[in-house]
């Protein structure tokens, strides 16, 4: 009895300790099951009439149409509220009504019994009122246990009444009666907090359960770095957009956007840098995105934006702003990073109606973007498709072409004007592809250095030259182009270092070439790249001099110690005064600063009599050596083939 009692005490906090989602799931166990409800309130209502209509009492009778009148109300109220919102005012609400419903009826049965006890003689029909009112009383414990107060309050109200019922004639046998009711009540107090405790268990382990399967169902749609949706939640809520498209009067703008050079600023101040960039411009986004628009990351650092628009002109506007949201700088470790979006637009349903369709024209529509400069927008046209295309294989292609083997070099002999000899010889990198066969080094060059293999093929290029060049006599050089990305990379230095020990070429001999433009892009970190280059005596070559900006401003600053012309000004020696006027003036600068200089695409000997005459130190081009493999350059320093032409 004592632990009864602390039952009792237990269960006036026991609401406090649960939440309001616990809560409204244990008020839904009571509209459960609506069949017994039914079923119980016809058979009350049935027997009270009965005895009602055997005793002819005034009293009785009125009692049963109570007990019908509230019965056919809660069936009415189960039938309506069969299933409850898990919202806590909801749920409070209801169980409100039933607590009502409930105590109004068993109150009404347990009268019902007193007055059948306490106004007719028939054992037959006292025996009818409190079996049904005991009957009643019983199912009451199990199946209200979600909600012990109600059920107990039930069965009190339903039971109690018949033992002060039974004691008034003080006969012996209805006095037991009276003390076995009352011990029944007792017994089917404890069996209902027993219960009570099982099902609040098995509801919080259920909703716990619940709440984690949800927890994993949401994180396993969101990007775990940047906290926007993943590539599966973008694939699922955009075939869902699409199915809700028809009829609704708008369209559906999709954005698929690459963030431009971020290898580079990976490469440059490490991945947590990168993570940094990523993070922030994700967050950008979604802050300026609503709920009605999906923001998600599909990988590296490609994101994709679902937004509806009315026509292109609303697009086209969405678009500007998310590349103005790129373009902000992002602070990290004292570095401000940097960096723009290439943004390819479908639109459905012009564009297409199925999510593989849009998506595989608005990557078409970012290669346009991403060849058009980078920065940049494009919406997807018909006309792309073909060209783009071939861009796409060829990037697919790449991927795998070292391992294949399907790269190989050329070298292109410079030779010394003065001394009329080989004074070194120019890389050129060929690609022959299993599918496309050879592919110019125009076309696969910026697709390399877009989709990241520039670095791994520049690497390969380095070790191969060096491992070349070191079967030259030791007053041939080899040169050797870099991409930006390589010159940007931190671990540069350490690449050609490696080259260099692996082949045992002597660094003297190892020449780099950078092009103006790439200086011009970041001249401080072009600077402490070719200033480590240095360093480790290798010497380094301005490419392409003259094509840029500020040309004579930077000589003074970066450290090259050879200038190559380029061959625009030598294919126009022959006819133009200008030409020839430049290109003195680039020798006769070189030589002040203690640089040498080399003239590329020499085609005609009217072209080397004039560089000649400029004191150009060394010439590159066609007239004189074209491009050949290695075994080739080696049997020509072996023999006469080393010697200057005209």
């Amino acid at each position: 009895m004592a632990r009864l009692i602390a039952r009792l005490r237990e269960l006036r906090h026991s609401d406090h300790r649960i939440t309001a989602q616990v809560r409204a799931v244990l008020v839904e166990s009571l509209y459960a099951s609506t069949q017994s409800l039914v079923i119980g309130a016809l058979t009350s209502t049935t027997i009270a009439a009965v005895v009602a209509w055997a005793t002819r009492d005034a009293w009785l009778a009125a009692g049963a149409a109570a007990i019908g009148a509230v019965g056919a109300l809660r069936i009415a109220d189960a039938l309506r509220a069969h299933r409850i919102d898990v919202d806590a005012e909801a749920a409070a609400r209801h169980e409100l009504g039933y607590r009502v419903g409930a105590l109004a009826y068993s109150g009404l049965l347990g009268l019902f019994g007193f007055l059948t006890l306490t106004r007719s003689g028939d054992g037959v029909v006292q025996l009818l009122a409190v079996t049904t009112a005991i009957g009643y009383a019983a199912g009451i414990a199990g199946r209200n246990a979600g909600r012990p107060r109600i059920a107990l309050a039930q069965l009190c109200l339903a039971s109690l009444p018949l033992s002060a019922g039974l004691l008034i004639g003080f006969e012996p046998l209805k006095l037991v009666l009276a003390v076995v009711i009352v011990l029944f009540v007792v017994a089917m107090i404890d069996i209902t907090l027993q219960t009570y405790g099982a099902v609040l268990k098995a509801t919080i382990v259920s909703h716990e359960n619940a709440a984690l399967a949800a927890h994993h169902a949401a994180h396993a749609r969101r990007d775990d770095l940047t906290g926007v949706a993943n590539r599966t939640a973008f694939r699922e809520q955009f075939e869902e957009r699409l199915r809700m498209l028809p009829g609704s009067g708008s369209k559906l703008a999709l954005y698929w956007l690459d963030l431009d050079r971020f290898k580079e600023i990976n490469d440059t101040f490490g991945h947590l840098a990168g993570n940094a960039l990523l993070a922030a411009v994700a967050g950008r986004l979604r802050t300026h995105f609503d709920h009605e628009s999906v923001v998600a990351r599909l990988g590296g650092d490609e994101f994709a934006i679902l937004s509806p628009v009315r026509d292109r002109q609303e697009a086209a506007t969405i678009g500007a702003a998310i590349l103005a949201l790129v373009r902000r700088p992002v602070a990290h470790d004292g570095h401000s990073l940097r960096t723009s979006a290439s943004i390819g637009v479908a639109l459905a349903p012009e564009n297409g109606r199925e999510a593989d369709t849009l998506l595989k024209n608005a990557d078409l529509a970012l290669y346009r973007a991403k060849e058009s400069g980078r920065g940049q927008l494009y919406f997807y046209e018909p006309v792309m498709d073909e060209k783009i295309e071939r861009r796409r294989q060829l990037d697919y292609e790449l991927q795998g072409a070292l391992e294949r083997g399907e790269f190989h070099l050329l070298f292109q002999p410079i030779f010394d004007l003065a001394a009329s000899r080989i004074l070194s010889c120019e890389v050129l990198l060929r690609w022959t592809n299993r599918h496309h066969g050879a592919v110019s080094p125009v076309e696969f060059i910026p697709i390399a250095e877009d989709n990241g293999t520039i670095d791994a093929i520049g690497h390969w290029v380095l070790y191969q030259a060096c491992e070349a060049a070191r079967g030259w006599p030791a007053d041939i050089s080899i040169a050797v182009n870099l991409s930006p990305i390589q010159l940007r990379a931190t671990h540069l230095p350490a690449v050609v270092l490696d080259a260099l020990n692996a082949s045992g070429l002597p660094p003297e001999r190892l020449n780099l070439e950078v092009t103006e433009t790439v200086l011009l892009e970041d001249v401080e970190t072009s600077l402490a790249a070719l200033e480590a280059l240095n360093r480790l005596r290798v010497r380094t070559t301005l490419d392409d001099f003259g094509t840029g900006y500020s040309s004579l401003s930077y000589l003074t600053r970066f450290p090259f110690q050879t200038l190559k012309i380029d061959r625009s000004f030598v294919t126009d020696l022959e006819r133009s005064p200008a030409s020839i006027a430049i290109v003195q003036t680039i020798v006769d600068l070189g030589a002040q600063l203690g640089m040498r200089t080399v003239a590329e695409g020499v085609e005609t000997q009217a072209q080397l009599d004039q560089l000649r005459r400029t004191r150009c130190d060394a010439v590159q081009g066609y007239l004189l050596a074209r491009p050949m493999p290695a075994a080739m350059v080696s049997a020509m320093l072996a023999g006469k083939g080393s010697e200057a032409t005209g």
